[in-house]
């Protein structure tokens, strides 16, 4: 039975997302994608997680939901000129209190407005741990970059398409609550679909054909995303693959075609060194004639900064989402090399985030290009 669901899923992943058909009617037209976006300014900001917390469940249990770091730290993004987070939910969360999660998630968004600040609310991601379990949040490795962060739902409901279902009342009970919240601003309702963990002690836990499931998940939340039908654009961000078929949905792989073909204004992540790469990927995605976020870069590391960035963001309007904003428990100042190679020290170069946890910036300089360039 297993085999001939993966067959169908696969078969039909091929075939069915060339077709016109596979289309949701509700997707919004590019006139209204571009009507709603003309109306923003320039989008910038940062995936933001309190440093208090070590991924989205520590974020938003009752526990653990630390409104005081959140105020300080939301104010210090709003002195920089930030106007936009992303800010990563879990289905898990809605399961555990579905009524105290809505509010809590009403406070955080209550405090992002007093900053001047809107969201982008991610509902799923199949990036790092593949089994998050609710309670008590692990301790941080020791400088390991994000040794916490888990998927959602993770491996046990996603490797298992019988209880795909079981999202339904968090997708829809979340989004109907908000769909007319003008505090959000945009639904990324799944985060790097078919992204495997592969760090040891955790690709075992992985599901096995994870594309086939991933895209079977993603048509279903989809489609529960269109009968709510949001004031808000909804998107998926592509992420992977070679830059030069970005622009040609019959050259992607069934998950990303499903992807770029059914987001009202389409999402990026860019870590890319090169920043003829970044210009590349817009170049490519401008071809779709819809409005672009990025909703992932700064890899500083691999020379994907903000002073070589953001510019070109600026100059063509389009949204810039950092990953990391105040170094705290995900430990993302460390790239994702610390997973191979063992570091004792703070990196002299930080991956991600802007500042440390008293406020003070990792780089004062890059501080004030960010303030200028946002204010100007």
């Amino acid at each position: 039975m297993r085999r001939l669901f993966l067959f169908l899923i696969l078969g039909c992943s091929a075939a069915c997302t060339t077709s016109p058909k596979e289309n949701i009617a509700e997707r919004w037209t590019k006139e209204k994608a571009w009507t709603w976006y003309d109306q923003q300014p320039w989008l910038v900001g940062s995936n933001f997680n309190p440093s208090t917390s070590i991924n989205q469940l520590e974020f938003w249990q009752a526990e653990s939901f630390d409104e005081e770091t959140i105020r300080r730290e939301l104010e210090w993004s709003a002195d920089l000129g930030m106007n936009l987070h992303r800010v990563y939910l879990h289905n898990l969360l809605w399961d555990q209190d579905s009524t105290g999660f809505l509010d809590r998630i009403d406070t955080y968004l209550s405090i992002a407005q007093k900053n001047g600040i809107k969201t982008m609310l991610v509902l799923l991601d199949d990036v790092w741990h593949p089994v998050p379990k609710l309670g008590k949040q692990p301790d941080p490795v020791p400088h390991l970059h994000n040794s916490g962060w888990v998927q959602a739902p993770g491996a046990e409901i996603l490797g298992d398409s019988s209880r795909h279902d079981e999202l339904k009342g968090y997708i829809k009970g979340v989004m109907s609550h908000f769909a007319e919240d003008e505090r959000v601003l945009v639904w990324d309702v799944y985060n790097e679909p078919d992204n495997v963990a592969g760090q040891k002690g955790r690709a075992e836990l992985e599901v096995k054909n994870k594309q086939a499931f991933s895209l079977a998940l993603l048509k279903k939340v989809m489609r529960w995303s269109r009968e709510v039908n949001p004031s808000q654009p909804i998107t998926v961000g592509i992420w992977r693959g070679e830059i030069k078929h970005w622009g040609n949905p019959d050259s992607l792989p069934p998950v990303d075609r499903f992807m770029i073909q059914n987001s009202d204004v389409i999402s990026f992540h860019a870590y890319d060194g090169e920043i003829e790469n970044v210009k590349e990927k817009i170049h490519q995605l401008e071809k779709y004639g819809r409005p672009l976020l990025c909703t992932e870069y700064l890899a500083r590391g691999a020379g994907n900064t903000f002073e070589s960035v953001l510019p070109v963001f600026k100059e063509k309007k389009i949204a810039a989402i950092n990953w990391g904003f105040v170094s705290g428990k995900t430990n993302t100042i460390y790239p994702w090399a610390s997973w191979s190679r063992e570091f004792d020290a703070e990196p002299e170069i930080w991956h991600h985030d802007i500042l440390r946890t008293d406020g003070s910036p990792y780089s004062e300089a890059e501080v004030q290009f960010l303030k200028e360039l946002i204010s100007n």
